[in-house]
């Protein structure tokens, strides 16, 4: 049969950085396949189990352990080496007791990061779409994929604090002067800081936020901005 959705492995030299994996060992790794997240924003399971978070020790441990349903994103059970996890991603494995958020950390893009067990069940999730469909119901869509029939006032741009994996918005964190973001992209991920204002953006120019920064003012696209509180953050990101 015809192989689909692309290679199954990936040249270790050509993998992104932040995946923690060894340079010098075999020549191909494994890679994520199409899913909720961009192929360059995300970890593979296996990847993350191994390497990123040192779980396991080998591939074979790690295929036993996800092939068995022991590891869950976001709730949910995920049996494939080749499931990406991606931004805000909450990771847990039968028998661990930590579970872990994907969040960005110095400069990279993912970084898992412990987190409490009164926040595994919660995922900041940033709206990236709103669309009014049949019956005049609004549909939202999220930066990890997911869409959701909501009745809650959030506009592009806005952060919903969701209960997983029942998929319940618990509150909308708008993105405004004032707000808590977190940097997503870019030489500053992974940093927090304040929305001094919000400057619209122009046929060359994107969207922009004034963002209060580490004691200094600098204006970053919003697109590499996520809203996590007002004031202060609802779940810890950083």
């Amino acid at each position: 049969m015809v192989s689909i959705s692309g290679s199954k492995k990936l040249k270790r030299q050509m993998a992104p950085t932040y995946w923690g994996i060894s340079r010098k060992d075999k020549r191909f790794v494994v890679t994520s396949r199409p899913g909720p997240h961009p192929k360059k924003r995300c970890i593979p399971s296996a990847v993350l189990l191994r390497d990123t978070l040192g779980l396991v020790k080998t591939l074979r441990e790690a295929k036993w352990a996800i092939y068995s349903g022991r590891v869950r994103v976001d709730g949910a059970v995920r049996k494939s080496l080749h499931h990406g996890a991606g931004l805000m991603d909450v990771v847990s494995l039968e028998g661990v007791e930590n579970s872990y958020r994907l969040v960005p950390k110095k400069g990279a893009l993912l970084h898992p990061r412990p987190i409490p067990e009164s926040e595994a069940d919660r995922k900041l999730c940033k709206v990236t779409s709103k669309s009014t469909i049949r019956g005049g119901r609004t549909q939202l869509g999220f930066h990890d994929g997911r869409a959701l029939i909501a009745d809650a006032e959030a506009k592009v741009g806005d952060t919903c604090v969701m209960r997983v994996p029942a998929q319940e918005i618990l509150k909308v964190v708008p993105m405004e002067a004032g707000a808590a973001v977190l940097v997503t992209g870019g030489a500053n991920a992974g940093s927090t800081g304040t929305v001094e204002a919000l400057i619209d953006g122009t046929f060359s120019l994107p969207r922009r936020a004034l963002v209060s920064l580490d004691g200094r003012k600098i204006e970053i696209q919003t697109h590499n901005l996520m809203a996590v509180g007002s004031g202060s953050p609802e779940l810890e990101v950083a």
